[in-house]
C-alpha cells in the first residue's frame, strides 16, 4: 500500500459525519465562537497537534492547530470559519442535533461552514494516522468572524502567521476550485433633518422622507468601473436596513418629525474597483440629490456604527488568483487521482463567487489561497433545514488529504 492509499484508507464517512455533528451541536454565532474554540482545542490537543488558543478580542478565541513537519518543506493551511449565520425560521426539528437523510447531513451551521470544517479535520487526521512523513507544516486555522468581514483571519495575518499556500473549505463544490470572488464593503448613510412637533411641521425637515430620494437613486446607481466578465452581475448594491427617529439613538416619538435616518449599505465590487471608487460613485449620487434640494444634508460613515448588528467592520477586497498557482494545480491533480475525472471548473464559481471570503486576507498577505469545499444548501425555499452533501464532504476530504501529502512532503509526488 502506498502512502497515499494508506492516507485515504484512514478517511471514514461515519467519522466525518460524527465530527460534523459534534460541531453542529455547539451554537457559534458571530461573537459567540469561544465554546467552539474550546471544543476544537480539546479535539486537536487530544490527538497530538500543536495547538494555540488565539484571542482575537477579549474573551473571543479562535484556534490554530499544526501538524509539525521536520523542517525545510512547504507549508499548507487548511482554513475555515467557526461563526455561523443567523438561525432561520421554519425548522421542524432541533437545529442543533444533526441528522442524516440519504446523502444529506442536516443541522444549522453545517452549510456555512461546519461541513467544510469537518473535512479539514478528517483530512488532517488521515495524514496524521497514516504517519505521512511531512517536511512542511500542515496548519489548521479555525477562525472567527468571517461573516463580519474576516475579523479572525485579519487578526491572524496581522500577527504574521504565514504558510506557503492555503485552502478554505467554503461550499463551492468538490469539482470546482474558486480562484475569483468579489469584494464586500459596508457603510452607513445618514440623512439629517430638523425635528419639531407635528403642530409646527412647516419649520421641520423630515429625515425619513428625504431618505426616500436616496433609496430611489441608489436603486438605479451605475458604477463607473470597467465591467469584469468573470463576475457579470457585479458590482451590485443593496440597502440592507433602514432606521429613523429623533437623534442618533432614533428615539421614537410619533408626534415629532424625525430628524435622523440611517440606511446600511452593502456593495459587492469587482477586481480593479476600489473602495474609494465605490464611495465616490455613491457620493456623486448623493451630491446630485443635494444639488436639487438645498434642505438635503447627508453623511457617509464607514464602517457602519457599532450599534448596527450584522455590520462588517472590515473591507474584504476582491480576489483573482492566477490559475497556474501551485495550489490550484495540486488540488486539480488530487481531484483526478481521487475521482478519475478532471476538475469541472477553475475560476469564478457563480453565483457563490458574487460574495467574498477569507481568501481576501490570505492573498493580500501573499499567501496563494483558493476556496474548495463541499456543496451545501437548504431543504426548501423556506429554508427549513440546512444541509451538507455527505458524498461531497467525502470527496473534498480525500482531495485535501492527498494535496497535503504532496505539498508538505519532500520532493517526490505521491500518487494513488
Amino acid at each position: 500500500m502506498t502512502i497515499a492509499e494508506h492516507c485515504l484508507s484512514e478517511i471514514s464517512s461515519n467519522e466525518l459525519i460524527s465530527i460534523a455533528s459534534d460541531l453542529v451541536a455547539i451554537p457559534s454565532f458571530k461573537g459567540e465562537e469561544t465554546p467552539m474554540a474550546k471544543h476544537l482545542c480539546a479535539w486537536c490537543s487530544e490527538r497530538g497537534y500543536s495547538v494555540e488558543m488565539d484571542e482575537v478580542d477579549p474573551g473571543r478565541f479562535q484556534v490554530v492547530a499544526t501538524l509539525k513537519g521536520t523542517g525545510g518543506g512547504r507549508s499548507l493551511m487548511f482554513n475555515g470559519h467557526t461563526d455561523i449565520n443567523s438561525l432561520t425560521r421554519g425548522w421542524t426539528r432541533d437545529p442543533w442535533t444533526a441528522w442524516v437523510e440519504g446523502d444529506k447531513l442536516f443541522g444549522h451551521g453545517v452549510q456555512n461552514m461546519k461541513g467544510g470544517l469537518a473535512c479539514i479535520m478528517m483530512a488532517a487526521e488521515a495524514v496524521r494516522r497514516a504517519k505521512v512523513p511531512l517536511s512542511g507544516d500542515l496548519m489548521l486555522a479555525f477562525v472567527v468572524g468571517e461573516t463580519q468581514g474576516g475579523e479572525g483571519m485579519h487578526h491572524l495575518m496581522k500577527r504574521g502567521v504565514r504558510t506557503d499556500m492555503a485552502v478554505i473549505t467554503e461550499p463551492f463544490g468538490s469539482s470546482n476550485i474558486a480562484t475569483i470572488h468579489s469584494g464586500i464593503v459596508h457603510f452607513a448613510i445618514h440623512v439629517l433633518g430638523r425635528s419639531g412637533h407635528l403642530s409646527r411641521r412647516e419649520n421641520t425637515i423630515h429625515a425619513v422622507n428625504k431618505m426616500t430620494s436616496v433609496l430611489n437613486k441608489l436603486d438605479q446607481i451605475q458604477f463607473s468601473c470597467a465591467p469584469y466578465p468573470q463576475l457579470p452581475a457585479l458590482p451590485r448594491l443593496n440597502v440592507g436596513s433602514i432606521i429613523g427617529g429623533r437623534g442618533p439613538e432614533y428615539l421614537s416619538e410619533p408626534p415629532y418629525i424625525p430628524d435622523y435616518c440611517t440606511i446600511v449599505v452593502d456593495v459587492h465590487f469587482v477586481p480593479g474597483q476600489t473602495v474609494n471608487d465605490v464611495i465616490g460613485d455613491v457620493r456623486a449620487v448623493l451630491e446630485g440629490i443635494k444639488a436639487n434640494d438645498p434642505d438635503f444634508v447627508y453623511e457617509i460613515e464607514m464602517p457602519p456604527p457599532a450599534t448596527i448588528k450584522g455590520r462588517r467592520r472590515l473591507v474584504m477586497n476582491p480576489v483573482d488568483l492566477p490559475v497556474d498557482e501551485e495550489i490550484v494545480q495540486v488540488l486539480s491533480k488530487s481531484y483526478t487521482d481521487v475521482t478519475g475525472e478532471r476538475i469541472s471548473h477553475v475560476g469564478a464559481v457563480l453565483p457563490t463567487s458574487y460574495s467574498a471570503c477569507d481568501t481576501s486576507w490570505l492573498c493580500e498577505a501573499g499567501i496563494p489561497a483558493v476556496n474548495y469545499g463541499p456543496l451545501t444548501g437548504f431543504q426548501s425555499a423556506g429554508q427549513e433545514g440546512a444541509y451538507a452533501i455527505i458524498s461531497e464532504m467525502e470527496t473534498v476530504t480525500k482531495v485535501l488529504a492527498l494535496a497535503a501529502c504532496n505539498i508538505c512532503q519532500p520532493s517526490t509526488p505521491i500518487a494513488c
